[in-house]
């Protein structure tokens, strides 16, 4: 019998793969400005004596990563980089993995908020259209799947045979779909909303409700960590349980459900 349904309509699709590469030059683009100021505060304002992260150049050729107090010697990694023009400099981020590759603050920005508001509309888009399509409930995380996250990662991580019986989404997914699309990307949005100039010009109050510029950039770092392990944590699970079925899914629409899936709650 075959148990093939249609998971993922178009706009979900399109919401997805966009999604993605607005994402890279998101982390890309953001690291070219973050390279302008080095730091993170955890603060109103600039302030070393709450500083959580640093990422200097000493003395020339010599890099340095400092978190939380502890600093550790990062030279052609962090700190001291390469510069993106064939040379090494005094640079927090290397230029392989900025956008633009040398550093420019300002196209820096042209490129990050650009890609900000295509990523938003994704995000907005995918919500939408999983609402209307009726299936946003499902993608939800339940109390009673609480218990199912361990089984279900004992499984990814081959230490379980089976895993527990579920619905159109295993637990595992539905946490992921709950914290990213509805807790961290929501929270990456309003703290980069807070960071532009334009926007604290005319909603200070944002700004104000993050704890300020320092303490908004500090909360926009760490959403951007945690998208970042979303996205890794996402591609392993893709890579190891039916890579082919699941890009198909994401190409097509279409999905062969497993033996145990669809059958629980």
């Amino acid at each position: 019998m075959d148990r093939t349904v249609y998971r993922y309509n178009l706009v979900t699709r399109l919401a997805h793969w966009v999604w993605v590469i607005a994402f890279l030059v998101l982390v890309s683009s953001g690291l070219q400005i973050f390279n302008a100021a080095p730091y993170l505060d955890a603060s109103d304002k600039s302030s070393p004596a709450h500083r959580v992260l640093s990422i200097d150049s000493p003395a020339q050729g010599v890099g340095t990563t400092t978190v939380f107090g502890h600093t550790f010697t990062t030279t052609g990694w962090l700190g001291w980089t390469d510069d993106g023009m064939g040379s090494q400099s005094g640079r927090a981020f290397p230029g392989w993995i900025t956008i633009p590759s040398y550093q420019d603050l300002a196209d820096g920005r042209r490129w990050h908020f650009f890609f900000a508001w295509v990523a938003s509309v994704c995000w907005l888009a995918w919500l939408v259209s999983s609402a209307i399509k009726g299936n946003l409930a499902e993608m939800l995380l339940r109390p009673s799947d609480i218990p199912k996250l361990w089984p279900m990662q004992a499984y990814y991580l081959k230490l379980r045979k089976e895993p527990p019986p579920h619905g159109t989404y295993n637990p595992l997914q539905k946490a992921a779909y709950t914290s990213i699309g509805l807790v961290i990307t929501p929270l990456v949005v309003l703290t980069g909303l807070a960071l532009s100039p334009g926007i604290d010009a005319i909603a200070g109050p944002l700004t104000w409700l993050f704890g300020g510029r320092q303490f908004a950039r500090l909360w926009h770092f760490a959403g951007m960590l945690l998208l970042i392990g979303f996205f890794a944590v996402h591609t392993f699970q893709v890579a190891t349980q039916g890579l082919v079925n699941q890009m198909r899914s994401m190409v097509t629409g279409w999905y062969r459900l497993g033996e145990r899936d669809g059958v629980g709650p």
